[in-house]
């Protein structure tokens, strides 16, 4: 059976509904903290899937965070080796600085709460993302830095307000700017993790807890069908049944 490898940089922001399905599989998930790993000893190419988890942090800040140097070490080797790979929030800014791309903080202010994230006109090829954002029409988004696209990235989607919000690299990387995998549950953790953030941003808490009550359980149900499409057609050598 195939490793995943999941990437964390805080606890709460975890595996969600990828989580669950990796569960119905039966898939042993093996979790790695970036803050207090040793990358150069990690084998970036044997895992079946990695995933780079959120975080409240900027690529850009290696000075205040070395790790981040070696995290995005590792994740330039794994692009290399074209290894099945995906990133949210952070991980996918990871996933582009990897990739040789900008990433910095967003000039149109944080996109925190839920909005809408439209497909490309392109994606013909991308049935599976493209039902996703139809079936959940409303995204969870917590970043305040955006990115340039990756080298050899085709984009998938943007908001009103920035328009990389998923890319793709061939069928083995996937970049998520906003959060899919979250749970109205879950969440509950972030209005806390997050509190002098949300306080900082003026956010309305009791607010933002009535839109994830009320949207994220149509948001589950739908992001439960895409990971199955999506990790169905990784290019991997044992498939993760």
């Amino acid at each position: 059976m195939e490793e995943v490898v999941a990437i964390s940089h805080v606890a709460f922001e975890d595996l969600g509904t990828l989580g669950v399905e990796l569960t119905r599989r039966a898939v042993a998930v093996e979790w790695v903290d970036a803050t207090t790993a040793d990358f150069s000893v990690l084998d970036a190419t044997s895992p079946g899937l990695v995933v780079i988890l959120g975080g409240p942090i900027g690529v850009y800040e290696i000075e205040a965070y070395p790790f981040l140097r070696e995290e995005i070490e590792f994740i330039r080797r794994r692009l290399e080796a074209r290894r099945p790979t995906l990133g949210i929030c952070l991980g996918a800014q990871l996933m582009a600085q990897a990739r040789g791309a900008q990433v910095y903080p967003g000039a149109r202010g944080k996109e925190i709460g839920w909005g809408a994230v439209m497909p490309e006109t392109t994606m013909s090829a991308d049935a599976a993302f493209c039902r996703l954002l139809a079936e959940a029409p409303s995204m969870f988004h917590f970043h305040g830095d955006t990115f340039d696209l990756p080298a050899g990235a085709r984009r998938l989607a943007s908001s009103s307000r920035y328009p990389n919000q998923a890319y793709a690299i061939d069928d083995y990387a996937l970049g998520l700017q906003f959060h899919p995998e979250v749970t109205a549950d879950a969440l509950e953790r972030w209005y806390v993790g997050h509190a002098c953030e949300l306080a900082a941003e003026k956010v309305d808490i009791m607010a933002l807890r009535k839109a994830g009550r009320e949207l994220a359980p149509k948001l589950e149900q739908a992001a439960l069908r895409f990971w199955r499409s999506w990790i169905d057609q990784l290019p991997l050598s044992r498939k993760l049944k």
